[in-house]
């Protein structure tokens, strides 16, 4: 997706709610359709069906019919090939879309006259019912683009994403391999020795995010003083997001340029960042620590960053088991719960050798999926230590 920030007139952003508030009409009657479904039975419609009791529902209501068909007929569409991706194990079940959250819609068929470029920084696109609506030139649109997608986010902001799929970056040849050890503290330990980590908001803009969040809580319901409050929380919340977007996308880059193969622990985020509150009648242990610690694994953004290295070095991203990778010496191969001092402190009770924590199991995870490689080609691979059981479950993604 190639996205470009949308400037609308006042007008234009009355116009684009709209198609926004069709198309998320649309998408709930057709959940709930679908509600109680499943394949072999009878009375859920499908896409054709859908499409006639559109033209009904529009004919009957004429708001509705002052909305774009092609919008609301679109929204029908992506509801349909998101059961299909539910049905093949792809994607989880479609839900309700909410309005303040879920803005947007999509526009297929698009023709080579509806994106054009006014200046260096400016051009504009042609969205249905909308007319021209200006954008921020940061870079030229893809050729041969036929479908775009307009969001709306939590702060207000309006961007416009063309579909294109980027070309892969090409290995450096070299053959070198890097180990990748994502933390919470660190965001990404290489085993080059480098620390990355994920910019966040500044010390001044965590003590106004505090004392908003304070006003926030004191405000009344569906006042207008909350809704301020909530708009100015919500741009320092897209800053942060901004911000950590825009490190993972320079940090994969310059990954897919120097390192042939990148090597990662093959984590299952989903249930490490799941509550720990559990039930009334069974309660969760420790639920505000866990609920910290699931904020800092989704601040550091570590799905994102493998998922982006998947597109941007295809074949290259090797996943390895992350089993005793923090617990054992790079240098001798001994494992011990004991050589892990403290979160920054590796000392190996066997050797003696000294590092970084994250850095030792960086190398860890780079000399698991080395060994995996030489092993695949037909060599020897690297020796398992005598206490240690040998990790398995290596992945190639591409």
């Amino acid at each position: 997706m190639s996205r470009y920030r949308l400037t609308p007139t006042p007008a234009q952003e009355a116009a684009l709610a709209e198609h926004c508030g069709h198309a998320r009409f649309v998408w709930n009657l057709a959940v709930e359709q679908h509600a109680h479904w499943r394949p072999g039975r009878k009375g859920a419609p499908g896409f054709a069906e859908q499409c006639r009791q559109l033209t009904e529902a529009r004919a009957a209501h004429p708001w509705l019919a002052a909305g774009s068909v092609t919008v609301q007929q679109q929204a029908l569409r992506d509801f349909a090939q998101a059961m299909a991706n539910f049905f093949a194990g792809r994607h989880r079940r479609p839900t309700w879309r909410k309005a303040g959250r879920h803005e947007g819609f999509r526009i297929i068929a698009v023709k080579a006259g509806d994106v054009r470029r006014l200046s260096r920084r400016v051009g504009e696109v042609k969205v249905p019912k909308v007319g021209w609506v200006r954008l921020r030139w940061s870079r030229a649109v893809p050729d041969g683009v036929k479908s775009y997608r307009v969001t709306r986010d939590a702060s207000g902001r309006w961007y416009v994403a063309f579909a294109a799929v980027p070309e892969a970056i090409p290995a450096p040849g070299t053959g070198e391999v890097v180990g990748v050890d994502r933390g919470v503290v660190v965001s990404a330990a290489l085993s080059t020795g480098e620390m990355l980590n994920v910019p966040g908001l500044r010390e001044g803009e965590k003590t106004r995010m505090a004392r908003l969040l304070r006003r926030l809580a004191r405000a009344r319901r569906g006042s207008r003083r909350r809704g301020k409050v909530k708009q100015a929380v919500a741009r320092l919340r897209a800053r942060e997001t901004d911000r950590r977007k825009d490190w993972i996308e320079k940090s994969s880059t310059d990954l897919a340029r120097r390192f042939d193969m990148i090597a990662v622990e093959d984590l299952d985020i989903a249930n490490m960042s799941r509550s720990a509150r559990g039930t009334p009648d069974a309660p969760g242990r420790n639920v505000r620590q866990k609920a910290g610690l699931n904020r800092g694994i989704l601040a550091n953004g570590w799905g994102r960053l493998v998922t982006r290295l998947e597109h941007k070095a295809p074949g290259r991203v090797v996943r390895v088991n992350p089993r005793y990778t923090s617990q054992t010496c790079n240098v001798c191969g001994h494992r011990a719960a004991g050589s892990r001092e403290s979160q920054s402190r590796f000392a190996c009770v066997a050797c003696g050798h000294q590092a970084h924590a994250d850095v030792n199991a960086a190398c860890n995870v780079r000399d698991t999926a080395a060994g995996h490689a030489v092993a695949a080609r037909g060599g020897a691979g690297l020796p398992e230590p005598a206490n240690r059981e040998p990790q398995r479950d290596l992945l190639l993604v591409g």
